[in-house]
């Protein structure tokens, strides 16, 4: 009896390391048979790509299965591997991504190893294309001060500051940690946006450099409890959100 639990083991542990051990194509090709048991398995290729982001793509064309994935993410751990397969090809076919998958591949995302690897490599390769932070009428390196120390105490560094090159309705500002740089939707730079909308958004990105996101397990956190308490500071709060809803 004892024999034969130590043969059992000895198989999980010689399977589970073949698994670790497998090719990305391998891996591919056990998850699509897993997702499409009927359907014949196509050719796969899986190429490695030197991206700034931890960017994956599929797609599907005459017989070849093309899975393209960034190279940062190459050294991570066969589960991991096999749980991007499953989102990728769970998207490529529409069907649904079991939270397991989800789960795991965020949660090797959130690691702080991983994250700093993310950070090190959309630095080096990455570029932030931005306009000049003195718009047409509004200049943001001057609010950005006034911002500072109405807010706190004149004791945060600048970051870099600019207009985006595209006027965005939907993205009105963000935060770019990686490479320090707050940029404002050209949108907002008109002649008859109040300035309290203008105030508004950049003083909330700049809560985003002063309280940055955190990491829960799975979830990211963007506003955290820190955020929220600090953003009701904001003098005309309620008004400034009211402006922001009409010109959106």
């Amino acid at each position: 009896m004892q024999v034969e639990r130590g043969a059992g083991l000895l198989a999980v542990i010689e399977e589970a390391r073949a698994e670790a051990l497998a090719l990305p194509e391998e891996i591919y090709a056990r998850v699509f048979r897993r997702l499409r048991p009927r359907t014949p398995l196509p050719r796969i290729q899986v190429e490695f790509r030197r991206w700034a982001n931890a960017n994956a793509q599929v797609r599907l064309e005459d017989g070849l299965l093309l899975v393209r994935i960034a190279d940062l993410l190459e050294p991570a751990p066969a589960g991991v591997h096999e749980a991007l397969a499953e989102i990728l090809l769970a998207k490529l076919y529409r069907r649904p991504c079991s939270r397991a998958a989800t789960d795991r591949y965020r949660r090797y995302l959130h690691r702080g190893d991983v994250r700093q690897s993310l950070d090190r490599v959309r630095q080096a390769r990455g570029r932030k294309l931005v306009e000049s932070p003195q718009g047409q009428h509004f200049d943001l390196e001057e609010i950005f001060e006034e911002l500072n120390f109405r807010y706190f105490f004149g004791l945060m560094a600048r970051p870099a500051l600019g207009w985006s090159r595209q006027a965005s309705r939907t993205l009105l500002g963000h935060y770019d940690a990686s490479h320090n740089t707050i940029v404002l939707s050209r949108i907002l730079d008109r002649p008859d946006t109040p300035r309290l909308a203008v105030e508004y958004v950049l003083f909330h990105e700049m809560l985003h450099v002063r309280h940055p996101a955190e990491h829960r397990g799975a979830r990211r956190c963007v506003h955290t409890r820190a955020f929220k308490d600090a953003e009701q500071l904001f003098e005309r709060l309620g008004e400034a959100k009211n402006l922001l809803k009409t010109l959106s």
